[in-house]
């Protein structure tokens, strides 16, 4: 409570939103100033800023050095404070007694499970210098479906209820599988 108050509450909320439109506003005056002829269709799924800008009739390859060089610091640098952050954490709890620790490590070990779900796809795409648009496409696809989907599951299965369940599930298959 004397860390976690309102004020860093409502930093911690503000912050992101705040770099968030700094980053957008960075790169929407590269691209609204191009000029677009042909066919405006973006070959992804999403309408990513450095896509749109292969769509302009000029060379863009300025502009989508700038656009990769700026996502991809951003989405680096948020991975790395992650990371560094995890790894103060995981020395603390080294120092501190072993009642709470292996719960500590389990919670960390499923946060940074997320985490390189959440930040591997997004960091190969920012910032791999190469075009392969059936890998971007799985990637777009992973990124916006499979890590949802993978997130509670894997918070779903730390809790000793499901756990449980789990157990007495897979016994219940194993023993009919015999029965056969």
């Amino acid at each position: 409570m004397t860390i976690m108050n309102k004020k860093v509450c409502t930093l911690l909320a503000v912050i992101p939103w705040l770099i968030g439109l700094l980053h957008a506003g960075l790169q929407l005056p590269f691209v609204v100033n191009l000029p677009f002829c042909g066919p405006n269709v973006v070959d992804s799924i999403f309408c990513d800023l450095p896509l749109v800008s292969k769509l302009a009739c000029t060379n863009t390859y300025f502009v989508q050095i700038v656009m990769v060089a700026n996502s991809g610091m951003l989405s680096m640098s948020c991975f790395l404070i992650l990371l560094i952050s995890y790894s103060v954490i995981l020395m603390t709890i080294r120092r501190r007694s072993s009642t709470g620790q292996s719960k500590a490590r389990s919670t960390l070990t499923a946060h940074i499970t997320v985490v390189m779900i959440f930040f591997g796809p997004c960091i190969f795409i920012y910032v791999w210098p190469f075009n392969n648009h059936s890998v971007d496409k799985f990637l777009a696809v992973f990124y916006t479906i499979v890590t949802p989907i993978l997130n509670p599951l894997i918070y779903t299965l730390r809790n000793k209820e499901m756990k449980t369940a789990m157990r007495k599930l897979w016994r219940a298959l194993v023993h009919s599988k015999e029965d056969i």
